[in-house]
């Protein structure tokens, strides 16, 4: 569960396009939070459908519990879900990160199992290592995708820490 934390604040926190791509205009940039000398900022890389993030209380010192909220309808089943995140500074890849979040024998979340056309809705802590983010401006790729490998989530983030 920590690892999804992790994980899950960093993609929140920062990423560079998303590969891939549809025909239509990219999905508004929305800000997941600003204060504190830390804005997260974050964008839908899928070309199917946007979501909603945010983060209570950003600040530039992480605290080991963070509340989020994430909110998503699902076009896809979700048997198992997995999570994928690369964070990177100054064009260099920082951290590439996996994660199962769901796994059949073993539903760490609530949402596991929820079907198509269901929402998943999460308001509440997220644990991760305290840390303080360093000045600078990181990209965050992040997707969540079932055991298909069909598109749950995808979002392309900056963090900006002056």
């Amino acid at each position: 569960m920590k690892g999804f934390t992790v994980a899950l604040l960093l993609w929140t926190l920062i990423s560079p396009s998303c590969r891939g791509g549809g025909g239509g205009g990219a999905w508004p940039t929305h800000m997941a939070c600003s204060d504190s000398g830390l804005e997260v900022l974050y964008q839908s890389c899928d070309p199917l459908q946007d979501f909603g993030f945010s983060i209570e209380k950003c600040s530039k010192e992480l605290k080991p519990k963070v509340n989020i909220r994430f909110g998503i309808i699902l076009r896809e089943d979700i048997k198992e879900l997995f999570l994928d995140l690369a964070l990177m500074a100054k064009g260099s890849s920082v951290l590439n990160f996996s994660y199962p979040i769901c796994e059949e024998a073993l539903p760490k979340f609530s949402f596991c199992g929820r079907r198509k056309g269901e929402q998943i809705y999460y308001a509440g802590p997220v644990n991760n290592p305290g840390i303080e983010i360093p000045q600078g401006e990181y990209q965050v790729l992040l997707e969540l995708y079932t055991e298909k490998r069909s598109t749950v989530a995808c979002a392309n983030a900056t963090i900006i820490c002056s």
